[in-house]
């Protein structure tokens, strides 16, 4: 993989409750990032709409589609025009009542790659996803794009390094977190200080751990009771921040990743090389109470 890399579009962006211009928006970013260089570009969490999860609504059922559907007919399409990487954020109706929090894959030409179902679904104040979404069954997933293979995890599944190490373990090249995490409005500045270090930081745990770079994509803007807190960034092989989205405004950046840092990260810090793969058989229990 000599002199490797891929150039990622990151589209952070503000919805409104009309998804149709939420889409159109969408597609505008897109086309910019692509204009900047980006062969990949990676969309937000959930971007067709408001985060719903912040209420328990069944009328919020009627946003979700088929997979592949409506959305990924338009967006596979545009991938083929500009000759670009999609991955994007859905709401799926997999059959009546049965629903996944879900992203697709759309490869350079158009091709729909397939789909990953988030595996790690919230239940907090604010965030009501288990409401709307069924776990994840398809398992981690690496997608073979023209421009590398992609690890897609999705927003919670941040906080979980089982999660980042079992997609690295497939043959990421690199790990995407499409994400919709925000500050409750009532909250002081060390709380939204704290929240956010820790979110960057576990992600930037699983750079280290993994030897492959992160790309983490987060909405912006103020929806109900929730500051989006933006702050979409990119981590190197090594966990180095290489790039900050601001926290309340729209941004479209192109990032190159070099992805040949994963060989020599990993040669000189030999984790996988060391892993006790022997004695992890008590990670597979909820928790290790004495028997």
């Amino acid at each position: 993989m000599a002199n490797k890399t891929v150039k990622v579009g990151l589209v952070q962006l503000s919805c409104s409750g009309n998804v149709a211009d939420n889409m159109e928006k969408t597609i505008a970013g897109v086309r910019i990032a692509a204009q900047k260089g980006a062969q990949v570009v990676v969309l937000q969490e959930l971007f067709r709409s408001l985060y719903f999860c912040d209420v328990e609504d069944y009328e919020n059922f009627k946003l979700a589609e088929a997979i592949p559907g409506p959305s990924t007919d338009t967006l596979g399409a545009l991938a083929k025009e500009l000759g670009v990487v999609i991955v994007a954020s859905l709401f799926e109706k997999r059959a009546e009542g049965l629903y996944h929090n879900t992203t697709a894959v759309l490869d350079a030409d158009g091709t729909y790659l397939g789909k990953y179902r988030k595996m790690h679904i919230p239940d907090d104040p604010g965030y009501f996803e288990k409401f709307y979404f069924t776990p994840g069954d398809l398992g981690y997933k690496v997608f073979p794009t023209k421009f590398g293979k992609i690890g897609v995890l999705i927003c919670w599944d941040q906080w979980y390094p089982e999660a980042a190490r079992i997609t690295a373990l497939k043959g990421a090249d690199f790990l995407v977190y499409p994400t919709a995490i925000g500050w409750a409005l009532h909250q002081d500045e060390q709380t939204n200080e704290d929240q956010y270090n820790a979110w960057q930081t576990i992600q930037r745990s699983h750079s280290v751990a993994n030897g492959l770079p992160v790309v983490s994509v987060n909405r912006t803007g103020i929806e109900g009771p929730m500051q989006f807190w933006g702050g979409s960034f990119v981590s190197n092989a090594f966990g180095r921040v290489t790039y900050k989205a601001p926290h309340l405004e729209e941004e479209i950046h192109v990032e190159e990743l070099d992805l040949t840092g994963s060989d020599r990260y990993r040669t000189h810090w030999p984790f996988l090389r060391d892993r006790r793969i022997d004695s992890y058989a008590p990670i597979t229990k909820r928790y290790l109470d004495e028997e």
